[in-house]
């Protein structure tokens, strides 16, 4: 019996050390745990802070770059509004010296109708100088809308004036007389020819 008890107590006091140090392994892997979370936060905050850093490094170089181009587009803008007013100045320029010689055949013109008393000459020559006036012209690209009269109105270059009865039937909502010329620059309508249709 008495080595029941001892064999017991032995037993108990193993049972004892056992569970102590379990107890200790488990506090041991408490702290454990504890350092490794606080350690893991620490690395987290380190990670934050340098994903911050980055972030805001980041947006600092696209402020720059915006701030860059913004400068280079308003310079831009700048520059092209500079070009266009002197262009609109001197646009006219190189249409005014082609038209100066026409100008200086009206003043020859003008001098030359004083002494003159021959009105076919006069019309001669008053017809030279409109021919070249007109050559001028054209050669900028103005052109006279032409062969309108028997063709059907067209609102895109045309404006009626008035409508009168047609002399026929088929000239039924076709130009019957041109009162004043159209002209277009290049593939653009200046100045609608006036026209009256028959109706």
């Amino acid at each position: 019996m008495m080595m029941d008890q001892v064999v017991k107590k032995e037993k108990y006091s193993m049972d004892k050390e056992n569970i102590t140090s379990e107890a200790e392994d488990l506090k041991n892997l408490e702290e454990n745990q504890q350092e490794e979370v606080v350690e893991d936060k620490v690395e987290d905050q380190a990670d934050e802070l340098s994903v911050e850093e980055k972030l805001s490094a980041e947006v600092q170089e696209l402020k720059d770059k915006y701030l860059r181009l913004y400068s280079e587009f308003d310079n831009f803008r700048r520059r092209t509004a500079k070009e266009k007013l002197e262009l609109i100045k001197t646009a006219s320029e190189e249409m005014m010296s082609a038209i100066l010689p026409v100008v200086d055949d009206f003043e020859r013109a003008f001098k030359a109708n004083e002494s003159e008393e021959d009105a076919a000459k006069v019309r001669e020559g008053n017809q030279l100088v409109f021919n070249k006036f007109q050559k001028v012209l054209e050669g900028k690209g103005l052109k006279v809308m032409e062969g309108l009269i028997g063709e059907p109105f067209d609102a895109d270059t045309q404006e009626a004036i008035t409508q009168i009865p047609a002399p026929s039937e088929e000239m039924k909502g076709k130009v019957i007389d041109v009162v004043e010329k159209g002209y277009t620059l290049g593939d653009k309508v200046i100045r609608y020819a006036k026209v009256v249709i028959g109706a």
